[in-house]
């Protein structure tokens, strides 16, 4: 379908509200990338936020100037724990890319790989290929990944609050505690998908969600606002240059299916790789 700007599908209303309470309670965190400004300049048929008499609001910010890993990290967690979401808002506020293996509970694959991994039954875990470090504890990912990633940059206050960090995170996730959380029968793909997305949307979550209960791995594409990956988004899917280049906006190489639209995506993702009992 055509992506539609701020439109929600009929019948998923009541789901984007409860999806809406993390963002709220966690002020954006995850929304924006590090040292994002906005202001307004020349229109030059760019990525904008919007257009007006031949300028363009534009966004930016100092991630495309941060040290990137060369192989992506990796990523166990599940949708509704607290101490992952952490650690994907500290994610998308650095605008790297990970893959995502969803540790859902009974998932059959990925759960039981993380701990054969790590030894612990514990969650966030992260695996970074390029330096052979392996991590639990969310403040120390979060705190390392501000280090290696981040040019030293001291983590955002919203990220290093202790206990209120961890609360917030936690209360924003009561209300849809029986999604993304629980594995649900399903057919892994032979190569990981690649979803775009950023913490802050609730669009964004109700797929994740579906990603999560069906234990289905991903690359996950961040693009907070200031990324510099909308722009590539929207190179790659011209045809939306007047929408911005939405998301979440999924791409299955094993399928050579690629999808706006959160409820198209979880509808995909339920007939494609669901199995029903």
């Amino acid at each position: 379908p055509e992506p539609k700007r701020f439109t929600v599908a009929d019948g998923q209303l009541m789901e984007i509200a409860t999806a809406s309470l993390p963002a709220l309670l966690r002020l954006g965190s995850g929304g924006l990338s590090l040292g994002y400004q906005v202001g307004l300049t020349e229109d030059d048929g760019k990525y904008a936020v919007a257009r007006v008499g031949g300028r363009k609001v534009a966004e930016s910010s100092q991630v495309a100037n941060l040290r990137r890993p060369a192989e992506p990290l990796e990523l166990y967690e599940f949708e509704g724990c607290p101490f992952c979401k952490k650690v994907r808002e500290a994610i998308c506020i650095l605008d790297l890319d990970v893959l995502v293996y969803p540790c859902p509970k009974d998932g059959a694959t990925w759960r039981p790989k993380a701990i054969s991994l790590g030894g612990k039954r514990q969650f966030p875990f992260l695996v970074d290929p390029n330096s052979g470090k392996q991590m639990y504890e969310s403040d120390d990912i979060i705190a390392y990944l501000f280090q290696e990633y981040g040019n030293g940059a001291e983590v955002p206050l919203p990220l290093r609050l202790g206990a209120l960090t961890t609360i917030s995170c936690a209360v924003g996730a009561a209300p849809r505690a029986a999604r993304g959380n629980v594995y649900r029968k399903s057919r892994l793909p032979a190569q990981p998908l690649v979803f775009w997305g950023y913490e802050m949307s609730p669009f964004v979550k109700l797929a994740r969600e579906v990603l999560c209960e069906l234990e289905l791995p991903y690359l996950y594409r961040t693009a907070a606002r200031g990324s510099p990956k909308r722009q590539e988004l929207l190179d790659k899917r011209g045809v939306f240059q007047a929408r911005g280049g939405r998301v979440p906006y999924l791409e299955d190489p094993n399928e050579g299916v690629y999808l706006f639209e959160s409820s198209a995506i979880v509808q995909y993702l339920n007939d494609t790789y669901g199995v029903k009992a």
